[in-house]
């Protein structure tokens, strides 16, 4: 029997591509999407990669109506939460709102779940979660810190309720992925990462910028205590993040009946510095980036990589894309957009 998942946020960035990996492993996919943060457009994309045409339901997690709906009118065996707000600068500018839809959102939708019986779910959570680690690689058991935005404070919230959920009794089996850096688009260049505005991101404000629709990107400092003094993060390909989210959600169909909660760590294990990114996407391009060191910017972590041994062997999962190839997806991306 075909099984129903609802993604909540799946006309986003990595939602949108998750619906394409549900679709190959033989899923279900429901959409619900308010489309405050993606665009339509998007939907023709996974039309084309998958030749079929999923069931979307447009709104807001925070409509209790709308979820019941949903649950009423398909059976849903389980549920990967991507619905949130996510900008960091955003947040801390309007802490109230990423509180109301992230935090009031995730209780929203964990309400209409126990109601419906529904008791998988797969949450999209994030490195942030560990502020500025002691220690490296990064460990699921590496302490967190106080987040350093409502944003990360709301993902620091979501586990935490999670948590609370499943040790009630409730027959809750829940899976946190904390994931670092996604890059990337899907390799068809149908879907990708499709920021509205100024990129928050590395990485489309490199694609924006060699597609000259910046006029240049500037690196937040390079007197850092790295290789060449620019930051580290762990870049990790959307297509291998997808596929984690369906192999948590296999995991999740296994301990079926077991209440359980589980944090992971999604990432390459490996960590790249800033210039390294440029230097990869100049070579995939074949063209030179316009881009000037500037100053450290307030709050920035110096440098965070994962420990992926737990995603392995819970998950039975590993990375299987280079940030050669993530920074060619997304540069061929940026071209379909831009007409290139």
């Amino acid at each position: 029997m075909i099984k129903n998942i609802l993604v909540t946020g799946g006309a986003g960035y990595i939602g949108s591509h998750v619906i394409v990996k549900l679709h190959e492993k033989g899923y279900n996919p429901i959409i619900i999407d308010d489309f405050s943060n993606s665009d339509k457009s998007v939907l023709d994309g996974l039309k084309k990669i998958t030749g079929k045409e999923f069931k979307l339901y447009e709104g807001d997690i925070l409509d209790q109506n709308l979820l019941n709906q949903v649950f009423t009118e398909f059976n849903i065996d389980g549920v990967i939460h991507f619905a949130a707000k996510k900008a960091v600068g955003e947040s801390v500018e309007k802490p109230l709102l990423y509180y109301k839809n992230n935090v009031s959102g995730l209780v929203s939708l964990l309400e209409s779940m126990t109601k419906n019986g529904v008791t998988s779910l797969v949450f999209s959570s994030s490195c942030t979660v560990y502020g500025q680690p002691d220690k490296l690689p990064v460990t699921e058991e590496s302490p967190k810190q106080p987040a350093n935005s409502p944003y990360g404070n709301t993902k620091q919230i979501g586990e935490e309720i999670i948590e609370d959920l499943v040790n009630s009794n409730t027959p809750l089996t829940a899976i946190a992925l904390r994931y670092f850096n996604p890059v990337g688009a899907h390799p068809s260049a149908e879907i990708g990462e499709l920021p509205l505005g100024i990129p928050n991101n590395l990485v489309p404000f490199i694609t924006q910028t060699g597609a000259g629709l910046r006029d240049h990107l500037t690196v937040y400092g390079n007197d850092y205590e790295t290789s060449d003094g620019t930051c580290i993060r762990d870049y990790i390909h959307v297509m291998d993040l997808a596929d984690a989210h369906v192999s948590a959600l296999s995991c999740l169909e296994e301990q079926s009946g077991n209440s359980h909660f589980d944090v992971i760590n999604v990432g390459t294990g490996k960590g790249n510095t800033v210039l390294e990114v440029i230097k990869s996407f100049e070579k995939v391009s074949e063209s030179n980036l316009n881009y000037q060191i500037g100053s450290r910017r307030p709050g920035d972590i110096e440098k965070i990589y994962a420990q992926v041994d737990k995603s392995q062997k819970v998950l039975r999962w590993e990375t299987q894309h280079s940030l050669d190839e993530a920074l060619r997806d997304a540069w061929n991306w940026q071209k379909k957009l831009s007409n290139i």
